[in-house]
């Protein structure tokens, strides 16, 4: 039997239990749309068996079921099942609608938790619907590919506290996003488009116990170990911060980096202005102005990323294991991230097989990317190259993993031995060595430049 005390306590345990779940509310009551609206395509929505039904048709862009009122802090769940798994769908998140877009029918924009059932399996990520595209691809979390269950209900959860946006797909975290950009804004549940694959014309998406807390929120913490996308300039979350990551530029000085070959910050060539760092244009020329840029100190195994805006044409690049050793004359030696306009600079006609474009290991290794991966020029891109103990390299661009090699294996050699760095010896090969920024005469722009040692 239960004494008094014991019972008082259980008895106040289940009323804040109750409480807590009374916080969340039904966005959606299983029988009416009421609160909702069609837009944009013209894909049919309808109620039937306490669900919300959408049905995929030929002929017609993406179809969006938008809530009427907009939502800034919140915690949403709900339950999706998507018929077939060379489809796409999702729900987007604090969006917004342009009714002049899409031809007069409305186009919605704004960041969506993709539902993706087909090979890439990206179900959980983060996609800035026409607008900036994939902002936290499942790349950056492969480990959460897995989680998606085809042609059964899925239960998702997203969290938009602040600027702060995560996901989980059937209870696992996936995806972390830091955004400056729509503090509020409606929630939308997306029948995609099916453009020429008729295939999927009258296949179905199915929402239910769609449920949304606004109240009462609390931050529920991500596990160790999970990459955060953060695009507010310059700046590091205490998630970030715990997990090790420190910030290479500080968005106001040059503190931390000297001159390749100097012991100071070049007094010309470069600008530091407005939370960016510059190279400033000098007519193309390789390192003539103010020269390459170096951390001051060295690293081994790594996770760095960086933003970059290019100017049309330029050219320019992110290396690494630069040791300095080699006191040559133009731009110090290293490995390079490459840094370019594919599409007007000349350098991506060089090489070999494309292996001087942009997020190319340059000269030896060509990049393999997408062009709807690629943001326009003068728009801020995000780069990224990891480095683990056991020598494996990766490099990223806007999320997407574009190619990966192994430090002096065989493999690796056999591409330096044919390359413009064939005459070095080990190249390539250093235990440590610095992070260099390249002065290659044009305008190029640099933020948010992080790292993680390994």
């Amino acid at each position: 039997m239960l004494s008094f005390k014991k019972y008082s306590i259980l008895a106040l345990s289940l009323i804040s239990l109750s409480a807590a779940a009374q916080k969340a509310k039904p966005l959606f009551d299983g029988k009416t749309l009421t609160g909702w609206k069609a837009v944009a395509g013209a894909a049919p929505y309808k109620v039937e068996d306490g669900m919300i039904i959408g049905t995929m048709t030929k002929g017609t862009p993406n179809s969006f079921l938008i809530t009427e009122k907009e939502y800034g802090d919140f915690v949403l769940e709900l339950d999706v099942k998507l018929e077939g798994e060379t489809t796409n769908s999702g729900v987007q998140t604090r969006s917004h609608i342009k009714p002049e877009g899409n031809n007069g029918k409305g186009l919605v924009f704004g960041r969506q938790l993709d539902i993706d059932p087909t090979p890439r399996a990206w179900t959980g990520g983060i996609y800035d619907e026409a607008r900036r595209l994939w902002l936290y691809p499942l790349e950056l979390n492969p480990s959460a590919k897995p989680l998606y269950k085809k042609n059964e209900f899925n239960h998702y959860k997203i969290e938009c506290i602040g600027n702060e946006t995560k996901t989980w797909v059937n209870g696992t975290p996936v995806a972390y996003v830091i955004d400056t950009l729509d503090k509020s804004g409606f929630i939308g549940l997306q029948v995609h488009g099916i453009g020429s694959n008729l295939d999927n014309d009258g296949k179905k998406v199915y929402f239910k116990n769609i449920n949304i807390q606004t109240e009462g929120l609390k931050v529920k913490a991500f596990p160790k170990g999970i990459y955060t996308v953060n695009l507010t300039p310059n700046t590091l979350s205490a998630y970030e911060k715990s997990a090790g990551y420190k910030l290479l530029f500080d968005g106001k000085s040059n503190a931390g980096w000297v001159g390749a070959y100097k012991t100071t910050f070049p007094a010309k060539g470069w600008k530091i202005a407005d939370g960016v760092i510059s190279v400033e244009p000098s007519g193309g020329a390789e390192s003539t102005n103010g020269g390459d840029i170096v951390t001051k100190a060295e690293y081994t195994a790594f996770d760095l990323s960086f933003e970059f805006k290019l100017t049309p044409g330029a050219n320019s690049g992110v290396k690494y294991f630069v040791t300095l050793s080699e006191k040559n004359t133009g731009s110090a030696i290293g490995l390079e991230y490459q840094v370019l306009d594919d599409v007007l600079h000349p350098d991506a006609k060089l090489g070999r097989d494309g292996n001087r474009t942009l997020a190319s290991l340059y000269d030896l290794m060509t990049s393999k990317k997408e062009a709807r991966f690629l943001r326009p020029i003068g728009s801020w891109n995000n780069g990224r190259l990891v480095v683990y103990p056991n020598n494996k390299v990766e490099h990223y661009l806007n999320g997407v993993k574009v190619l990966e090699y192994t430090r002096g294996s065989e493999e690796f050699k056999k591409l330096v031995a044919i390359s413009k760095y064939k005459d070095w010896k080990n190249f390539g090969e250093a235990p440590k060595g610095h992070i260099l920024l390249q002065d290659h005469g044009n305008k190029v722009d640099f933020r948010t430049i992080k790292i993680k040692t390994l």
